[in-house]
């Protein structure tokens, strides 16, 4: 039996998480991208960062190096407390600074990005709702400069070895993935299409690149922590799954710890240039 909609709180990222996946994030980021966001930055002026649902800050420690200049980065997030650790480890180098406020992105304002040379956000957009995404691409385009999102998922995962069951934990993941929430039936998957849509409506050029998580022997314990919540999330959206996949478990977190498992969980990176 398919569980259907249901209402869940607003979602919150923990700390730990995002410090576990923050080298996997920098490695499969598109750099083709940020060729590209140099390009329409004023090399000589100040480029001021908004960097939205920031979390602990790992856009800007992975992009600020990348560009030159003097760079003011401003931290949006709902959470206290993440902006608490964005602030206290901030984009490194001479002439970067910081600010941090606190703000529900799917409540943005275009006011709140007047000054903005650059828009980020990073493993966001599934979680926006399609009435969030307008909003949220609204704001941004009237800024009037370039928007750049990471790691976007995009319902795809690939293990090796393969199992029989790992298909069925995929679709049922993807179904957790575009659930009902309090605000509305959230884009999951489906994020990065209907937001290229939506900055192509609003007059923008827009690219996309592959941005895929590449996880092996090194990455065993980032492996095991996203196994072990992609299977509780399908498990949860699908609970006839749960007792077939407790032996899958088993031996997939023995593979990972073994170092015989590789994961391939496939993103994919955007940025919309205003013509």
């Amino acid at each position: 039996m398919t569980t259907t909609a249901r209402q869940a709180a607003p979602i919150r990222v923990s700390p730990e998480w995002l410090r576990l996946r923050e080298p996997a994030d920098a490695a499969a980021r598109a750099s083709e991208l940020v060729d590209q966001v140099r390009q329409r930055l004023c090399v000589n002026g100040r480029t001021v960062i908004h960097d939205l649902g920031c979390g602990s800050g790992s856009m800007g420690r992975w992009l600020a190096p990348q560009l030159t200049g003097a760079q003011h980065w401003v931290m949006h997030d709902r959470d206290a407390e993440l902006l608490a650790l964005a602030a206290a480890e901030p984009p490194g180098g001479a002439g970067v600074t910081v600010e941090t406020r606190q703000r529900d992105i799917a409540r943005l304002d275009s006011s709140d990005l007047t000054d903005a040379s650059l828009i980020t956000a990073s493993a966001l957009l599934d979680m926006l709702t399609t009435d969030d995404l307008d909003r949220f691409a609204s704001a941004c385009a009237k800024a009037r400069c370039p928007i750049l999102v990471t790691i976007s998922v995009i319902g795809r995962v690939a293990l090796m070895p393969a199992d029989p069951l790992d298909e069925q934990i995929a679709d049922a993941f993807n179904a957790h993935q575009r659930r009902t929430v309090s605000g509305g039936r959230l884009l999951g998957p489906d994020a990065v299409d209907a937001a290229a849509d939506a900055f192509t409506r609003l007059g923008a050029d827009v690219l996309v690149r592959p941005s895929p998580w590449q996880l092996a022997g090194a990455e065993a314990a980032l492996a095991s922590v996203w196994f072990t919540g992609w299977v509780g999330a399908a498990c949860e959206q699908r609970p006839e799954l749960t007792a077939p996949s407790a032996s899958y478990t088993r031996r997939r977190l023995g593979e990972a710890r073994a170092g015989r498992l590789g994961v391939t969980v496939h993103h994919t990176d955007l940025l919309a240039i205003p013509r």
